[in-house]
């Protein structure tokens, strides 16, 4: 990567996911700042949303940033939301998520994350994903985290949500 990377603009309007990404890149000395430009979400899935979005944001900051788009993909539902995690989440709720899967068994559920880095002045673009399976819960846990995370748990449907995970557990399990 860059030899400009101490310093990396995360592109999101999203207090807790720069939170998290600090956590993650801080112990390697990178710090992150949020990019004052707004997120391009073009439709597609998480990959193509993430990585357009960094090019034009780079482009138009003439620094190098992180987009991390990511999903929440619930078996039983097809993959519902998937790459549309955000709106869902901002028009259901989780208590909506829950209520389409009452009744059901089974409860599986994966978060995938796509992350590009690009820098427009080097023409530098990398791109990463992750995943981690688990379970959507029975019952939301404490509002704590964001999103999905109250009813998002690894250890199955009884299992500790991501919510009430410390940073430092969820970064250890996390799709980041």
């Amino acid at each position: 990567m860059s030899d400009r990377i101490g310093r990396i603009f995360l592109v999101t309007g999203n207090s807790n996911k720069l939170l998290e990404v600090r956590s993650i890149l801080g112990p390697y000395g990178i710090r992150v700042e949020p990019a004052r430009v707004e997120k391009v979400e073009v439709q597609g899935d998480i990959e193509l949303v993430s990585r357009v979005a960094a090019v034009i944001a780079s482009s138009e900051l003439l620094e190098p940033v992180v987009v991390d788009d990511s999903g929440l993909y619930v078996e039983v539902l097809n993959g519902f939301p998937g790459p549309y995690s955000s709106y869902a989440y901002e028009k259901l709720g989780n208590s909506g998520l829950l209520k389409l899967m009452e009744g059901q068994k089974d409860r599986r559920a994966t978060f995938r994350c796509a992350v590009t880095y690009a820098d427009a002045l080097s023409r530098e673009i990398k791109a990463f994903a992750g995943e981690v399976e688990g379970f959507i819960r029975l019952r939301p846990g404490k509002e704590n985290g964001f999103g999905f995370d109250p009813i998002f748990s690894v250890e199955g449907p009884e299992g500790k949500p991501f919510s009430e995970l410390s940073v430092e557990e969820k970064d250890r399990v996390s799709h980041r």
